[in-house]
């Protein structure tokens, strides 16, 4: 299984990339991370019909597709580790979580995800969410591996 984090906008030195690359290296599983952007000047609705279109044609082929967006499910770390172990065990080639640009998701990536995943009801940077999917990814790891770490 591989993951692939697909998200709007380029990190360009922020702190929170060096989180991510230190996080996703930890991972058992190959990770590539797509930073996709619209550079036209659009409206907000038009902007974020248009990443969905750049998210969605990034996904790779029979990828298990998961939008993190505010108004997604909310799941404990453990929770969490148990989906990614069941898509593995059921042969999941890939895993790819979309993170939308600042207006968030367009209508599309919503209704084609195969889960819509909360980091919690705050807001949150989207360069930041990188480095906060990376660290739960990575205790996802822990916690089917049977790593101490994690106390669940």
């Amino acid at each position: 299984m591989r993951i692939a984090v697909l998200a709007i906008g380029r990190a360009r030195g922020d702190p929170s990339a060096q989180l991510f690359v230190d996080y996703m290296a930890r991972l058992p599983w190959r990770y590539e991370l797509r930073e996709l952007q619209e550079n036209k000047p659009l409206k907000a609705e038009k902007r974020k019909a248009r990443e969905a279109e750049l998210l969605l044609g990034a996904v790779p082929e029979r990828a298990v597709a998961v939008a993190l967006d505010g108004g997604g499910r909310m799941l404990s770390s453990a929770d969490f580790a148990k989906r990614i172990g069941a898509w593995r065990d059921d042969g999941a080639p890939c895993l790819a979580f979309l993170i939308g640009g600042a207006d968030g998701h367009g209508d599309q990536v919503l209704k084609q995800a195969d889960l819509t995943l909360s980091l919690g009801p705050m807001v949150w940077p989207h360069l930041l969410v990188r480095a906060m999917l990376a660290e739960q990814l990575w205790r996802a790891a822990s916690i089917l591996s049977g790593h101490p770490y994690h106390r669940a």
